[in-house]
């Protein structure tokens, strides 16, 4: 079933993590017979399967799924290049279905889509400091690297001015854009329509879903998904809740009772943030989960 609409339509899926996006999801594409392109900047990466709740195959239905384990944590990957990647993606799929779906808890991918990337993205504090002990130990190495990618800034900015040649790597690292071209206040011109729902379930629900999904995870094999990823704990695909406290059991610093206390508690705090960022920088309808479906469908046959 297919929608009357006078331009492509992308329907933009949002919310905190454990909302039910995915679910969502599968019954719309169902519905409208078209793709699912996730916007989660870790189940993007294949070795990441069980600890970023990727669906799987039989989750999947057979239908179509997009930037789901299709990168590895070995390769370069940023909200720039999904930017890229996916709008490419949008005019090839347009073509088959004039109705497509974007879901996902990553709001700075979805912003990618929908805004460009204009705006310089918040400071990341895990990779400040890496940047920082780089610094300290070759900074030529990080000046020969912002020459590289972004030779316009380097021209025109002291270099001995470490804040500056860290801050601008940072940028870059996370967008994947040169630091000297975003804030060009140009607003990006979109060849679609597109209609943002967010979900957010009542809070306490929201908790207990995050809360179950920890112990579920770890029958399903998420310890020793961490333990083939440990040497690789540094890589910035690593630098997130779950995968580091995992690390701590691993290297024996932490009783695994303990480490989904925190997992849970970090997680809880990761969806308020989520949830803060979406209300500041998206605009988007918020539904409740059960009666999401029905609202959307309303809206999008109207």
């Amino acid at each position: 079933m297919s929608a009357s609409v006078k331009r492509p339509l992308l329907i933009v899926l949002t919310g905190p993590t454990a909302s039910g996006k995915t679910a969502l999801a599968l019954k719309l594409a169902q519905e409208y017979g078209c793709s699912i392109i996730s916007a989660d900047s870790r189940q993007v990466f294949r070795e990441l399967a069980i600890g970023s709740a990727a669906p799987s195959k039989e989750e999947m239905q057979n239908i179509p799924h997009y930037f789901i384990g299709s990168h590895s944590i070995h390769e370069p990957f940023n909200a720039g290049m999904f930017e890229t990647e996916c709008t490419l993606l949008l005019q090839r799929l347009f073509l088959e279905n004039p109705i497509q779906i974007l879901c996902g808890g990553t709001g700075l991918y979805i912003k990618a889509i929908l805004q460009g990337l204009n705006e310089l993205p918040e400071a990341d504090a895990t990779l400040r400091m890496e940047l920082e002990n780089q610094w300290t130990e070759n900074p030529d190495e990080l000046i020969s690297e912002l020459k590289q990618k972004d030779p316009d800034f380097a021209q025109k900015a002291d270099l001995n001015n470490s804040r500056r040649v860290l801050r601008a790597l940072e940028v870059i690292r996370i967008s994947g854009i040169p630091y000297s071209k975003q804030r060009t206040g140009e607003k990006k011109t979109l060849f679609f329509d597109n209609q943002c729902f967010a979900l957010m379930p009542d809070r306490e629900e929201l908790y207990k879903r995050i809360n179950q999904r920890s112990p579920i995870m770890l029958e399903n094999g998420w310890l020793d998904e961490a333990r083939s990823l440990a040497e690789f704990r540094n890589t910035n695909a690593l630098q997130t809740v779950g995968y580091k406290e995992l690390f701590e059991v691993i290297d024996g610093n932490l009783s695994l009772d303990k480490a989904v206390e925190l997992i849970q508690m970090n997680t809880r705090r990761y969806a308020k943030r989520q949830i803060t960022w979406i209300k500041n920088q998206l605009e988007c309808d918020w539904l409740k989960p059960e009666d999401a479906l029905e609202k959307i469908k309303s809206k999008i046959n109207s």
